[in-house]
């Protein structure tokens, strides 16, 4: 199964930006209701595009600078990065194939 890298504030620049395949980013925290509802569909997707793109979570209360820095106000927020940069972003509790749609033409 695939698994979701944890970054943070000290790696999210090498583990995102750097990266040579396209990093789908979930931000969320422990207490949000809807970020525990969607994560089932973030680790399958992790596990299922795990030779296209990386998969990663960052918890927002752990990581203020990276939430600041792209301006995370609700979550879950989920940001989709290619080639160091934010191609596409949505925030709210999404069903699985919403995601997915996401991803068309970048993987």
């Amino acid at each position: 199964m695939g698994k979701e890298v944890i970054v943070n504030d000290n790696n999210f620049q090498e583990e995102v930006l750097n990266s040579n395949k396209p990093v789908l980013v979930d931000f969320w925290a422990a207490w949000c209701g809807p970020c525990k509802m969607i994560a089932p569909a973030i680790e399958e997707i992790a596990a299922e595009y795990q030779d296209k793109m990386k998969v990663c979570k960052c918890d927002v209360d752990a990581n203020e600078n990276i939430s600041m820095k792209f301006e995370i106000r609700s979550i879950p927020t989920i940001i989709i990065f290619k080639d160091g940069k934010e191609v596409k972003r949505s925030t709210g509790a999404l069903p699985k194939d919403r995601i997915v749609n996401m991803l068309s033409g970048l993987i």
